[in-house]
């Protein structure tokens, strides 16, 4: 056959495409069944769009033109700005490349990373520390290399998704226990320990969504009494919260209070070595661009050297909840929940219109019913800045 379609041998020879001769098939289809379910988003105020946005220093966002002030952002410290941290991150760039090239465990274990990792190990009290390509990746991770089938894990029913999804990847019996309820899970592995060789048990430092906190030395404790491990994910709580006990797995994240991108586990030396061989998001990935890695590596050093910034969001979020009569705030993140999603929206526009951004979540995130706007804190606020957020929450509610 000639070169316009012809198989010879069981392959395509070289192939001039003519898009009228080989239409996308089943196209149709596929846009009604996306329309369909945009609709259906659109009709219960749930669709999400990107909105073009240019972060800067100060806690200071750029959009269409106008300069708001940002509590949408997870920069909990300001270092994603700090001259530091973007020095670092320039250095890197211009001495070893915009990409790590590859798997780390194919070009080779670049010498920025391997720092980067003894000095969150450090700093977690740990023997050693992976990092991976984001939070989430290290989550998909951790969970399938440590628990398979036959064995358990039990989630914190607010856990982070992608806690869930690796521990569904995992192909483990999944359970979960209420949020924050020690007895709870005291219960569930009291039922069903006996049942599976291994089980986990996940939660996180600081809940991303409600900004509260986990019982982390009963949490231990109870899962100490039935031999299960603990992953907690600590991606809101570095440098902000992080009192109390560590948990065998402990992981985070590089791109909330270390302003770059990256996620890590800190465990044992054995733990880390076996993930490096089996944590498939590891494995079978590019690794960490070198700039990301030196950023991170500069934030946690200023993160050390000064505990006043650390303090500070959390401070500001207290005096928030103080003046709006909230629960007091136990990390830099605040909700403010409305309800239904299209009343969250409202009050977020109406706040971006006074010059400030506030971003409305609304479900799958959070759970129905509970919309809300997620106000999150960070040292580059101004006191003026969260008492006039304070002020323009209070109005817009009562009216």
């Amino acid at each position: 056959m000639d070169r316009g379609g012809a198989w010879v041998n069981g392959g395509r020879a070289a192939l001039d495409f003519n898009p009228s001769r080989w239409p996308l098939a089943g196209m149709d289809s596929l846009d009604a069944f996306a329309g369909d379910k945009l609709a259906a988003l659109e009709a219960g105020a749930l669709r999400r769009r990107l909105t073009g946005t240019t972060r800067a220093e100060g806690a200071t966002a750029s959009r269409d033109g106008r300069t708001l002030i940002s509590f949408s952002c997870n920069d909990y410290l300001g270092l994603s700005h700090h001259p530091r941290v973007v020095a670092a991150a320039q250095a890197a760039l211009a001495g070893h490349g915009a990409g790590a090239g590859g798997s780390r465990l194919v070009t080779g274990n670049h010498p920025v990373l391997t720092a980067l990792e003894a000095r969150l190990a450090a700093h977690k009290g740990t023997e050693a520390a992976l990092v991976f390509g984001s939070g989430y990746l290290a989550n998909l991770g951790i969970t399938p290399a440590l628990a398979g089938k036959g064995d358990l894990v039990v989630l914190d029913e607010l856990s982070h998704a992608c806690m869930w999804a690796g521990a569904k990847l995992s192909g483990a019996r999944i359970l979960t226990f209420r949020h924050n309820d020690v007895a709870d899970l005291a219960a569930q592995l009291a039922a069903s320990r006996a049942d599976h060789p291994r089980v986990l048990v996940l939660t996180e430092r600081v809940f991303s969504m409600d900004g509260d906190r986990a019982p982390m030395e009963d949490i231990l404790a109870v899962a100490r009494d039935f031999d299960a491990w603990t992953l907690v994910d600590d991606a809101h709580g570095i440098g902000i919260v992080e009192d109390g006990p560590r948990a065998p797995l402990e992981m985070g994240t590089l791109s909330k209070s270390l302003g770059s991108y990256g996620g890590y586990l800190c465990a044992s030396q054995a733990v880390i070595d076996l993930l490096t061989c089996r944590a498939r998001s590891f494995v079978y990935t590019t690794g960490l661009p070198p700039a990301s890695a030196a950023a991170a590596l500069e934030a946690l050093a200023i993160l050390e050297e000064e505990p006043e910034r650390c303090a500070r969001p959390l401070m500001l979020a207290r005096r928030f909840t103080t003046r709006l009569g909230l629960p007091e705030a136990e990390s830099a993140v605040v909700p403010v929940i409305v309800g239904d999603a299209q009343t969250a929206l409202a009050l977020s526009a109406k706040l971006e219109a006074a010059g400030f951004l506030v971003v409305a979540i609304r479900p799958p995130t959070v759970p129905a019913g509970t919309a809300r706007l997620r106000i999150a804190f960070s040292a580059a606020h101004s006191e003026s800045q969260v008492d006039a957020l304070a002020a323009a929450v209070a109005r817009f509610r009562a009216g």
